[in-house]
């Protein structure tokens, strides 16, 4: 089943009324995906989200797409027991590995970030070149290269695995200690460093002396890193994170099912990680979601 057949089943609210206040889920592999999250949040202001960070098996990168899916189904079947209304895989790899089989087998809409961020690149390139960083199995999948060239032919994509990208994301989260309300100017400093440009460097001058004039970040951590990218590819080079265009497609699928939230419903977000540190998910979270996080549960799946 593809998403168009999704969207044209009957809108499951089961009082009839023009509203679903049931939660939105979302998950990825860690924290990365509550970039996602945090974009859903400020585009539906009414929604309640609960999510599920796997930190537990993370990275997804190096593992095999099969493996990855059967994550997918895991986490999926998981929220749906928890009465979602709609399943965001805000992770890059679980999205190429999983989304596919997610849509055929769960009873509500699921949506990935490869799609959403592929239409925002195809928009904003001039030049027909975009560049695409991501973690080993996604550049592998070759999602974003066929999502990308299903809109536009002509578009010539460049891809490149950049894996230490997370270690740096999660490593700058350590060390940017300070209010969350500060938390974008401390990253910025934290980020932008010596030993973590030349790594960058390394990354990203074969894409820059590609031509690329847009640059798709492939991997939820790496929304973190847009001073750090930005800094080597340069001001001419569009950074595309798949978070708002997601958002924006969790809103339509939501507003043609009929299943918002009400005006006035009072949202409730609620976190999970599999991770055995609650307390470093509550505290790297809070920062990523740009909102404090009071609460986290613990979710222990069969191995």
């Amino acid at each position: 089943m593809d998403i168009n057949e999704t969207l044209a089943e009957t809108p499951a609210v089961a009082d009839g009324s023009p509203f679903d206040n049931a939660p939105i889920g979302v998950f990825d592999s860690g924290f990365g995906g509550l970039t996602v999250a945090r974009e859903i949040a400020k585009e539906l202001p009414h929604e309640s989200i609960v999510y599920l960070g796997d930190s537990l098996r993370c990275p997804y990168g190096p593992r095999s797409l099969d493996e990855v899916d059967g994550f997918v189904q895991q986490i999926g079947a998981w929220l749906v027991e928890r009465g979602v209304k709609i399943v965001v895989i805000a992770c890059n790899t679980a999205t190429a590995a999983g989304l596919s089989h997610a849509q055929q087998t769960f009873p509500v809409p699921v949506v990935g970030v490869v799609e959403p961020g592929s239409r925002a690149a195809a928009r904003a390139t001039e030049n027909q070149r975009v560049g695409v960083i991501a973690t080993k199995a996604t550049v592998e999948s070759d999602a974003y290269t066929k999502a990308i060239r299903h809109l536009d032919e002509g578009i010539t994509v460049f891809s490149t695995a950049t894996p230490r990208f997370v270690e740096i994301a999660e490593q700058g989260l350590r060390m940017a200690e300070g209010p969350i309300e500060d938390f974008t100017s401390l990253v910025s400093k934290v980020y932008v460093r010596p030993a973590f440009e030349e790594i960058a460097r390394e990354y990203l001058e074969p894409l820059r002396r590609s031509g690329i004039d847009t640059l798709v970040l492939g991997c939820t951590h790496f929304p973190l890193l847009k001073a750090l990218i930005g800094s080597v590819v340069g001001r001419d080079v569009t950074l595309i994170s798949s978070g708002q265009e997601t958002a924006r497609e969790v809103a339509d699928i939501l507003a043609r099912r009929g299943a918002l939230a009400a005006g006035d419903h009072e949202p409730t977000y609620e976190f999970f990680t599999t991770g055995e540190d609650v307390e470093e998910f509550r505290s790297f979270g809070g920062r990523v979601f740009r909102t404090g996080i009071d609460d986290v549960g613990r979710v222990a799946f069969p191995s």
